[in-house]
């Protein structure tokens, strides 16, 4: 029976998750079941993508992308695929009507990932764009579940979530990125001399997108309200440790919010959303 294997490709997703974003895992499990398995497949296809760009070193990865990319569009076609992340991915793509234009810029980010070490202001915002703001776009898609006014009425607050999340996600990965693979995000930055006010100036940035960010939360239905919620307090309380993390630190060690902290988030959040206290 189909039904077996679209389970089981249900369970990769959902495995491919847990393994890859303690945050992310615990954000779902707070939202209403019936959003857990197409966040799932969502999250599973982008995590997959992800990692042909940042770790399958040693292989072909313009080859290896070309071939997702392919992929992905054969089973959003067909209704089904034999890799079950991609079989995941089509059916949430399916079944809420997610936008094919989103799922090409996001693979185009990733393809700069392969070429572009670098950026400026323009191929920035173009990578933001491709990497985190319609993946939060194709999330809305899911909460909504069908209702395009309100999916307009928070676009742009969904977009600004994702690039909050990513830009925290930059700071938090400065080394790795810059001496790892060679990348460097932030335009105008040398990261040979970054320094203190190039820091402020990006925290400035974010800070801008968190604020916009939880407008749009809070208008959220509450089938997802809550699990956005615990995503957005757990970033936000990374972003203040990277704040208060002096540059040389920075550029030392990756700064993370221990498992403990995350389950104490966690309880916060639930007992604000219950009290209606967002």
């Amino acid at each position: 029976m189909k039904s077996l294997f679209d389970d089981l490709s249900a369970q990769c997703s959902k495995k491919t998750t847990q393994q890859y974003s303690t945050s992310f895992s615990l954000g779902i499990k707070l939202l209403d079941k019936s959003l857990h398995r197409p966040i799932y497949g969502i999250y599973g296809f982008v995590r997959f993508a992800d990692e042909i760009v940042d770790s399958f070193h040693g292989y072909n990865k313009e080859t290896l992308l070309d071939e997702f990319r392919n992929d992905t569009y054969k089973a959003i076609d067909a209704g089904i695929s034999l890799n079950p992340i991609l079989n995941e991915f089509q059916k949430a793509v399916n079944d809420y009507n997610i936008d094919h234009k989103w799922i090409n810029t996001f693979l185009k980010s990733m393809e700069m990932d392969l070429n572009e070490k670098y950026h400026d202001v323009l191929s920035y915002q173009d990578y933001i764009l491709g990497s985190a703001e319609v993946v939060g776009l194709m999330c809305l898609h899911v909460f909504v579940e069908g209702d395009n006014l309100r999916f307009e009425e928070l676009k742009p607050y969904a977009m600004s979530l994702g690039a909050a999340f990513q830009k925290v996600n930059f700071l938090r990965d400065l080394k790795a990125d810059y001496e790892a693979l060679g990348r460097t995000y932030f335009p105008g930055v040398d990261m040979k001399s970054f320094t203190t006010e190039h820091k402020h100036q990006i925290e400035k940035d974010i800070s801008d997108d968190f604020a916009k960010a939880i407008i749009g939360i809070k208008k959220l239905p509450r089938k997802s309200r809550k699990g956005v919620y615990l995503a957005y307090v757990y970033y936000l309380q990374l972003f203040k440790k990277i704040k208060q993390t002096p540059v040389e630190k920075i550029m030392e060690s990756r700064i993370r919010i221990p498992n403990i902290s995350k389950m104490g988030l966690m309880c916060q959040s639930i007992v604000q959303h219950k009290l209606n206290l967002l």
